[in-house]
């Protein structure tokens, strides 16, 4: 009994969880949901009729049969604000000047709990500010030691950089060898922060938190479409924060995704350009000129040599309104797979991360074929971890030997070793849900479809398929947020083409080099996006277009969950929406393509594929063949998709925060690692 209401809890429960169940608040700083219970804090103190003779700390205390709680009692009262006291003595007074203000844990709750005034008149302690790296901005003088950031490195991130040091009044947080802190996962240590100890560096006395418009949306700097909100002020992005979901980022993100928005400002594509036919440079023209040359390119080339690609960023209301354009035309060459990498798509489950990824928390072993999921995808790899953490799972990889955050058997580096691992243990698999998880760099050669093949035949061998069970264990790890919307679409082309071949080719956000260096040098390059990277530097056209904070869109991530984006901010300068452009373009083409607005698009979109209707949900697929060719497994050795971490689209190439991210953290990995060779 908790307060006078009676509460029945399972086994092991918390008096704080219980509470939390039927609303009574209980105050709490080192207590965290997805943490380890230190218990340290002890802000969170009640009292138990029958129990000691003291306060105990609800965090760490079991529910037991027939307790009496009491949360609002004379003596929990006085324990509390004594704790407060406690840990205002050496708190120094910059409320007025911190970033925290105004979502402070540390300041509701002495308002709501502690003294109105401090009897402590002895000189402040203060502790020096640790380097974490560009980033993450420390004030330890504020700290009050709850050791979450200490508990969110070992436990979520992988990282065990921090720690606290010494004891008593000596005790701080910090990192035993002064460096930064190498995790792509960063930035949650701000968020889970309860004071102002740890803010974003990039957002330092930038704003307030009530000055802020806050959007929510979703996060496209990967595959895995992690919930956001964005917060802005005016016409700038101010900051991004992650937004609780948790069938895929709980509520966490990575680095990228919070600290890449500076990049949204800079390098911007505002107004129309046109290539000189005289001076061969492109001149800033209007709007009616862009489309009526567009139109004219689009009218004189024939449809055999034309060819149409849309990018990593672009959401499925766009690529609808491409497609159906270059259908108008009937253009058949479409390509949504920018990156190289060739995989049948007649069959979803082929190219899908079929067990969901809060399915990796029900998995008993995995197998890595190509991949890095700490950099290709983050969040999955957190969820990888947090498995393994629980459960002490097998865990094998295939392909280059990296640092995953968790311990793995490196089983192999080809195709050719999974065939021999495949023969070994074929029918002898003693997991009831076996997973593999598959990079996209598997399917960059020139035996693709015949991996595909090898792939699918590998997954019923090693029993990744129950369909007794209603397990499909095979995963594809996609790297780009528009691919999953835009193979949904059948933005894909129904026989191989030659790109160096055509004389016409649309770009749609696309900045990939593998794309843009394969282009004809002869033919023309019309390129509509957001920022003057690989493809508007190509371009003899360039349509100005909105980024992912500047539309309404549907992004479907790689399990198949169509989710919403929302518009925070409008485009700069001339910029428009990309459906429109396409529209407009479509009129100058004398060409109908049946819609006049974005609810009349949606709707078409919906009526013929209507999976991207399902908000939030993935509509399941049936397992059967895939590839397209005769199985075969490669000898070559695999790698990884991503290079780059902090880079990978145009976005983070424009952000001065990625840069400085690669010079701390890259720089840093690489002079070690040369440090330990001459050390060898």
């Amino acid at each position: 009994m908790i307060n006078d209401q009676e509460v029945e809890v399972e086994n092991g429960t918390s008096i704080l969880q219980a509470a939390e169940q039927i609303g009574v608040e209980i105050p709490r700083f080192c207590y965290h949901d997805r943490l380890s219970v230190p218990a340290n804090c002890r802000m969170c103190l009640v009292e138990v009729e029958g129990g000691p003779p003291k306060p105990v700390a609800s965090c760490a205390m079991a529910c037991g049969e027939g307790m009496v709680v009491k949360t609002e009692s004379e003596m929990v009262k006085k324990a509390r604000k004594g704790v407060m006291e406690m840990l205002l003595i050496n708190h120094p007074l910059d409320c007025p000047i911190c970033d925290q203000g105004g979502e402070c844990d540390l300041q509701d709750q002495a308002v709501a709990y502690g003294y109105d005034r401090s009897r402590y008149h002895e000189n402040k302690r203060a502790v020096k500010d640790k380097p974490l790296g560009p980033l993450i901005k420390t004030i330890m003088t504020r700290c009050i030691n709850c050791t979450r950031c200490v508990r969110f490195g070992e436990e979520i991130a992988g990282m065990t950089e921090l720690g606290q040091l010494n004891r008593g009044e000596d005790a701080e947080i910090g990192t035993f060898i002064e460096k930064a802190v190498t995790t792509e996962l960063s930035g949650n240590m701000i968020d889970i922060c309860p004071v102002g100890a740890l803010t974003s560096k990039p957002y330092a006395f930038k704003a307030r938190s009530w000055e802020l418009k806050k959007t929510e949306t979703v996060d496209v700097h990967d595959a895995v479409g992690c919930n956001i909100r964005v917060d802005s002020r005016g016409g700038e992005v101010m900051r991004v924060l992650p937004r609780l979901h948790e069938d895929i980022n709980e509520e966490w993100i990575n680095d990228r995704s919070r600290f890449a928005y500076d990049g949204l400002k800079k390098n911007r594509l505002d107004r129309s350009f046109v290539r000189d036919t005289e001076t061969k440079k492109l001149r800033a023209c209007s709007w009616e000129e862009a489309l009526e040359v567009a139109a004219d390119k689009l009218s004189t080339f024939k449809s055999d040599n034309i060819a149409a690609y849309v990018g990593d960023l672009v959401e499925c209301e766009s690529v609808y309104a491409l497609k159906k354009l270059m259908e108008s035309l009937k253009v058949k060459q479409l390509e949504c797979r920018t990156d190289g990498a060739h995989f049948d798509v007649t069959n979803p489950s082929g190219y899908r991360f079929n067990s969901t990824i809060a399915g990796i928390e029900e998995a008993d072993a995995i197998l890595i074929v190509g991949a890095n999921p700490r950099i290709e995808a983050t969040l999955v790899n957190a969820r990888i971890r947090k498995t393994w953490l629980e459960r002490r799972i097998p865990i094998s990889l295939i392909g280059e030997e990296v640092d995953l955050t968790y311990p793995y058997l490196h089983a192999g580096t080809s195709l050719a070793d999974l065939e021999k691992m495949a023969k070994e243990f074929a029918g002898k698999v003693q997991a009831k849900r076996p997973m593999m998880i598959v990079g996209m760099d598997v399917f960059k050669g020139d035996d693709a479809l015949s991996a595909h093949a090898f792939l699918h035949d590998v997954a019923e061998k090693l029993g990744v398929i129950k369909p007794e069970e209603n397990w499909n264990g095979f995963n594809i790890l996609h790297t780009a947020a528009g691919r999953m919307g835009a193979l949904e679409l059948g933005f894909t082309p129904r026989q191989s083409f030659d790109l160096s071949d055509m004389g016409l080719v649309y770009l749609h956000g696309v900045d990939n080099v593998e794309t843009v260096n394969s282009i004809n040098p002869h033919a023309f390059v019309i390129y509509q996006g957001h920022h003057g990277d690989l493809g508007a530097h190509r371009a003899d056209l360039i349509l100005p277009g909105a980024a992912y904070t500047e539309k309404d869109g549907t992004y479907v991530n790689m399990e198949g969950r169509p989710q919403r984006a929302r518009r925070v901010v409008f485009a700069p300068g001339e910029a428009k929406e990309d459906w429109t452009i396409i529209r407009a373009i479509s009129d100058r083409c004398n060409k109908s393509i049946q819609f006049n607005d974005l609810v009349e698009l949606r709707t078409l979109m919906v009526s013929e594929h209507p999976a991207l209707g399902a908000y939030d949900e993935i509509t399941p697929v049936e397992w059967g063949r895939f590839g397209g060719a005769a199985p075969k497994a490669s000898s070559a050795p695999l790698g990884c998709s991503v290079e780059n971490f902090y880079l990978t689209n145009s976005i983070t190439r424009a952000s001065d925060t990625m840069h400085k991210c690669v010079e701390a953290f890259i720089a840093q990995e690489t002079n070690e690692d040369m440090e330990q060779e001459e050390a060898a």
